[in-house]
Protein backbone atom coordinates (compact mmCIF):
# COMPACT_ATOMS: atom_id res chain seq x y z
CA UNK A 1 0.00 0.00 0.00
CA UNK A 2 1.56 3.12 -0.84
CA UNK A 3 2.17 5.29 2.27
CA UNK A 4 0.21 8.58 3.02
CA UNK A 5 4.13 10.33 3.82
CA UNK A 6 5.33 8.72 -0.05
CA UNK A 7 1.75 9.80 -1.58
CA UNK A 8 2.10 13.65 0.18
CA UNK A 9 5.84 13.41 -1.80
CA UNK A 10 4.59 12.79 -5.06
CA UNK A 11 1.68 14.92 -5.09
CA UNK A 12 3.63 17.69 -3.88
CA UNK A 13 6.62 16.83 -6.02
CA UNK A 14 3.93 16.99 -8.70
CA UNK A 15 3.00 20.67 -7.41
CA UNK A 16 -0.64 19.49 -7.01
CA UNK A 17 -2.97 21.19 -4.55
CA UNK A 18 -4.33 18.84 -1.68
CA UNK A 19 -7.52 18.89 -3.46
CA UNK A 20 -7.24 18.79 -6.78
CA UNK A 21 -8.17 15.01 -7.63
CA UNK A 22 -11.38 12.98 -7.02
CA UNK A 23 -10.59 9.47 -4.89
CA UNK A 24 -11.56 7.35 -7.50
CA UNK A 25 -8.54 9.20 -9.69
CA UNK A 26 -6.82 9.19 -7.05
CA UNK A 27 -6.96 5.52 -6.38
CA UNK A 28 -5.59 5.10 -9.84
CA UNK A 29 -2.82 6.87 -9.30
CA UNK A 30 -2.09 4.77 -6.38
CA UNK A 31 -2.03 1.30 -7.83
CA UNK A 32 0.87 2.76 -10.41
CA UNK A 33 2.69 4.18 -7.78
CA UNK A 34 2.40 1.11 -6.03
CA UNK A 35 3.49 -0.53 -8.81
CA UNK A 36 6.21 1.55 -10.06
CA UNK A 37 8.01 2.68 -6.78
CA UNK A 38 9.99 5.48 -6.96
CA UNK A 39 10.47 5.13 -11.04
CA UNK A 40 6.75 6.73 -10.77
CA UNK A 41 6.41 9.47 -12.73
CA UNK A 42 3.82 11.75 -10.80
CA UNK A 43 3.56 14.55 -12.85
CA UNK A 44 3.09 12.82 -16.35
CA UNK A 45 0.41 11.26 -14.24
CA UNK A 46 -1.05 14.13 -12.40
CA UNK A 47 -1.63 15.97 -15.22
CA UNK A 48 -3.19 12.95 -16.93
CA UNK A 49 -5.35 12.44 -13.69
CA UNK A 50 -6.66 16.33 -13.94
CA UNK A 51 -7.33 16.70 -17.54
CA UNK A 52 -8.93 13.17 -18.89
CA UNK A 53 -12.41 11.90 -18.04
CA UNK A 54 -12.33 9.47 -15.32
CA UNK A 55 -12.95 6.41 -17.65
CA UNK A 56 -10.67 7.40 -20.07
CA UNK A 57 -8.00 7.69 -17.23
CA UNK A 58 -8.99 4.37 -15.87
CA UNK A 59 -8.59 2.63 -18.91
CA UNK A 60 -4.99 4.68 -19.43
CA UNK A 61 -3.49 3.20 -16.35
CA UNK A 62 -4.79 -0.53 -16.79
CA UNK A 63 -2.83 -0.28 -19.46
CA UNK A 64 0.40 1.19 -18.49
CA UNK A 65 -0.01 -1.82 -16.03
CA UNK A 66 -0.78 -4.91 -17.44
CA UNK A 67 0.07 -3.60 -21.37
CA UNK A 68 -3.09 -4.22 -22.56
CA UNK A 69 -5.50 -1.29 -23.95
CA UNK A 70 -8.95 -2.25 -22.64
CA UNK A 71 -12.00 -2.10 -24.50
CA UNK A 72 -14.46 0.64 -23.22
CA UNK A 73 -17.37 -0.97 -21.35
CA UNK A 74 -21.33 -0.37 -19.66
CA UNK A 75 -22.83 -1.52 -17.74
CA UNK A 76 -26.42 -3.14 -18.97
CA UNK A 77 -29.59 -4.02 -16.44
CA UNK A 78 -32.42 -5.28 -16.85
CA UNK A 79 -35.18 -7.58 -15.37
CA UNK A 80 -35.70 -10.79 -16.23
CA UNK A 81 -38.31 -13.07 -14.32
CA UNK A 82 -37.59 -15.97 -11.89
CA UNK A 83 -38.74 -18.56 -14.66
CA UNK A 84 -36.44 -17.01 -17.15
CA UNK A 85 -33.19 -17.17 -15.11
CA UNK A 86 -32.45 -21.09 -15.85
CA UNK A 87 -32.68 -20.72 -19.41
CA UNK A 88 -30.51 -17.28 -19.41
CA UNK A 89 -27.66 -19.05 -17.14
CA UNK A 90 -27.57 -22.54 -19.59
CA UNK A 91 -27.63 -20.36 -22.32
CA UNK A 92 -24.42 -18.58 -20.95
CA UNK A 93 -22.91 -21.69 -19.90
CA UNK A 94 -23.02 -23.57 -22.79
CA UNK A 95 -21.86 -20.57 -24.98
CA UNK A 96 -18.96 -20.47 -22.23
CA UNK A 97 -18.14 -24.24 -23.02
CA UNK A 98 -18.26 -23.81 -26.76
CA UNK A 99 -16.09 -20.25 -26.73
CA UNK A 100 -13.35 -21.30 -23.92
CA UNK A 101 -14.40 -21.13 -20.06
CA UNK A 102 -12.13 -17.98 -19.99
CA UNK A 103 -14.34 -15.77 -21.74
CA UNK A 104 -16.38 -13.29 -19.88
CA UNK A 105 -20.59 -13.96 -19.43
CA UNK A 106 -20.22 -10.74 -21.70
CA UNK A 107 -18.20 -12.22 -24.13
CA UNK A 108 -20.99 -15.32 -24.28
CA UNK A 109 -24.15 -12.79 -24.27
CA UNK A 110 -22.32 -11.17 -27.23
CA UNK A 111 -22.15 -14.87 -29.22
CA UNK A 112 -25.62 -15.74 -28.06
CA UNK A 113 -26.70 -12.61 -29.37
CA UNK A 114 -24.77 -12.52 -33.22
CA UNK A 115 -25.88 -16.41 -33.10
CA UNK A 116 -29.23 -15.09 -32.88
CA UNK A 117 -28.92 -12.76 -35.32
CA UNK A 118 -27.29 -14.58 -37.57
CA UNK A 119 -30.19 -17.24 -37.89
CA UNK A 120 -32.90 -13.92 -37.66
CA UNK A 121 -31.22 -12.61 -40.91
CA UNK A 122 -30.73 -15.79 -42.84
CA UNK A 123 -32.93 -14.51 -45.30
CA UNK A 124 -31.22 -11.88 -46.69
CA UNK A 125 -33.03 -8.85 -45.14
CA UNK A 126 -29.30 -7.89 -43.47
CA UNK A 127 -26.61 -9.66 -45.01
CA UNK A 128 -23.92 -6.68 -43.20
CA UNK A 129 -25.22 -7.92 -39.64
CA UNK A 130 -24.67 -11.29 -41.07
CA UNK A 131 -21.20 -10.56 -42.26
CA UNK A 132 -20.35 -8.76 -38.76
CA UNK A 133 -21.88 -11.64 -36.82
CA UNK A 134 -19.45 -14.54 -39.41
CA UNK A 135 -16.64 -12.04 -38.89
CA UNK A 136 -16.79 -12.00 -35.23
CA UNK A 137 -16.89 -15.77 -34.92
CA UNK A 138 -14.11 -16.14 -37.64
CA UNK A 139 -12.10 -14.30 -35.84
CA UNK A 140 -12.22 -16.32 -32.48
CA UNK A 141 -11.59 -19.44 -33.51
CA UNK A 142 -8.80 -21.57 -33.47
CA UNK A 143 -5.89 -21.20 -36.14
CA UNK A 144 -6.90 -24.74 -37.44
CA UNK A 145 -10.90 -24.14 -37.24
CA UNK A 146 -9.72 -21.26 -39.07
CA UNK A 147 -8.12 -22.61 -41.57
CA UNK A 148 -10.70 -25.53 -41.66
CA UNK A 149 -13.32 -22.81 -42.42
CA UNK A 150 -11.34 -21.56 -45.17
CA UNK A 151 -11.20 -24.64 -46.96
CA UNK A 152 -14.97 -25.69 -46.62
CA UNK A 153 -16.04 -22.16 -47.90
CA UNK A 154 -13.14 -22.10 -51.01
CA UNK A 155 -14.37 -25.15 -51.57
CA UNK A 156 -18.10 -24.24 -51.58
CA UNK A 157 -17.03 -21.59 -53.91
CA UNK A 158 -15.43 -23.85 -56.21
CA UNK A 159 -17.68 -26.78 -56.74
CA UNK A 160 -20.90 -23.51 -56.75
CA UNK A 161 -21.78 -23.08 -61.01
CA UNK A 162 -21.77 -19.84 -61.82
CA UNK A 163 -24.74 -18.28 -62.31
CA UNK A 164 -23.79 -16.57 -65.84
CA UNK A 165 -27.40 -14.55 -66.20
CA UNK A 166 -26.59 -13.11 -62.76
CA UNK A 167 -22.87 -12.31 -63.46
CA UNK A 168 -23.29 -10.46 -66.65
CA UNK A 169 -26.02 -7.87 -65.59
CA UNK A 170 -24.13 -7.04 -62.58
Amino acid sequence: MLSPDLWREQRERAGVPRRALRWTKGVELAKLARQQGQGFESATWMHKARHMAKEEFRREVEKELTGKDSEPSELIYFKVYQSQIPVIEQAIETAALMLGSDKSRGYCLEMICADFLAGAHIDGSSPELLLQSLSRYYQFLPKSQQETFLSTITQQIYDCPIDQEATSQA
